[in-house]
């Protein structure tokens, strides 16, 4: 057996199928000379192992179904217990997020490398696969040291975020030439560019809030999405953009109108928050709009809204004409962000699209398109939130996978 990755997915799977079947022989098929690239850059360098809670609910792309069946088959309680056999311990820290107790990423892929050796997995790195092809006794791999023969072939080699780690979208193309369907892929997890002409982000540079964005897809509420938000001198990122990037690019790809709002109020709505400024200004008449939007969101943010909106923040609140009031209270909850793109997959965590799920058995990870060949990982159309999520879909893929090609 062939695996052509020895990224996450790719090693969990390796380790896997010789755990369970000890006579099965595993090669590791890797481009770079030191495997695992990715890990070690993943949450800034200490790699989000996974997350204490995750559901299907978190991942977007694929059918919902085939997600929770395998997820359910390696879960979170399963994946702490696996690294702290190989000798990573974890701990949890906000938003559940789970990390190394040594906070290096660098002993996440050295436990994972060290283990693989141990079961008897063959690690060939600097074998950069060029092509894999059905050949009469199971395929032929073209690689940048010669062509290998293997019965069944296992394609981990990730999407096409962080290039410089490896991620090059090689392995859609030949899932491509074995009859797979290739969903049109975008950047996921990406920091998104604002229109520095129409956007308050160049003056609040390095400021975060919490904030709910709201990508409207052709006239319609696409998605809700509530996290904090980082104003950057290119755009927005933070947890919430970065989870809003996949549905802004998807849109855009298939054509669709689409555009983005941000509440500063999240889970309230228009007749609310203007409700709320008409009860404050009674309550407080003489206290200015800049001083009160100041008690609400950070000041310079609070500045650069009523900037963009052309109001007086010296102006007492009760003096303020009933059309300026509602502006304001409209722009809280439906503030324009003017996004053209994204910082592109070089930024990007993780990709969205890839093989099409329907095309995978969720019980093996087994192609049902082309006998012999297995996807694992980020090769599927599957993307996680941040948080963790898509590490944990690695680890249950490659599971599940590795079970399936030992012959449990």
């Amino acid at each position: 057996m062939a695996i052509v990755g020895a990224g996450a997915a790719g090693l969990a799977t390796a380790i896997f199928a010789r755990r369970f079947n000890r006579a099965r022989s595993v090669v590791l098929l890797d481009g770079a000379r030191a495997p695992g690239a990715k890990i070690l850059v993943s949450g800034g360098s200490r790699c989000n192992v996974t997350n204490a809670t995750v559901h299907e609910r978190d991942f977007w792309g694929g059918t919902p179904s085939v997600i929770r069946r395998v997820l359910r088959a390696f879960p979170v309680s399963d994946t702490i217990a696996f690294f702290k056999d190989i000798g990573v311990s974890l701990h949890e820290e906000a938003g559940g997020k789970l990390f190394p107790d040594t906070n290096r990423a660098r002993d996440v892929l050295t436990a994972l490398l060290r283990e693989s050796d141990a079961v008897g997995a063959q690690l060939a790195s600097d074998h950069r696969v060029l092509d894999v092809a059905r050949a009469p006794d199971g395929f032929r791999i073209d690689t940048s040291r010669g062509p290998l023969r293997a019965s069944t072939v296992v394609l981990a080699t990730g999407g096409q975020a962080l290039p410089k780690s490896g991620s090059d979208g090689a392995g859609f193309a030949i899932a491509g030439r074995l009859g797979h369907t290739i969903v049109p892929t975008t950047p996921a997890l990406s920091p998104l560019l604002l229109d520095a002409s129409d956007a308050v982000h160049a003056g609040v540079s390095g400021v975060s809030h919490d904030a709910e964005l709201t990508v409207w897809v052709d006239g319609a509420v696409g998605v809700r999405l509530t996290g904090s938000l980082l104003w950057t001198h290119f755009g927005i990122s933070g947890p919430v953009a970065l989870n809003a990037s996949r549905h802004w690019l998807r849109a855009q790809i298939e054509g669709r109108p689409v555009r983005m709002t941000a509440s500063f109020r999240p889970g309230e709505r228009f007749d609310t928050v203007d409700a709320d400024w008409q009860r404050l200004a009674i309550a407080n008449p003489k206290s200015s709009v800049q001083t009160t939007l100041a008690s609400m969101l950070p000041a310079s943010v609070a500045a650069a809204i009523l900037r963009q909106l052309a109001l007086d923040g010296t102006a007492a609140l009760a003096h303020v004409p009933r059309d300026d009031r509602r502006r304001l209270s409209r722009a809280l909850v439906e503030f324009p962000i003017p996004v053209t793109g994204s910082r592109g997959y070089t930024y990007a965590e993780a990709t969205a699209g890839g093989v099409a799920l329907t095309e995978i058995d969720a019980a093996t990870m087994a192609s049902r398109a082309c006998p012999g060949l297995t996807c694992v990982g980020e090769m599927l159309d599957v993307d996680g939130r941040i948080g963790g999520f898509n590490f944990q879909w690695a680890w249950s893929s490659g599971f599940v996978a590795g079970r399936a090609l030992a012959g449990i």
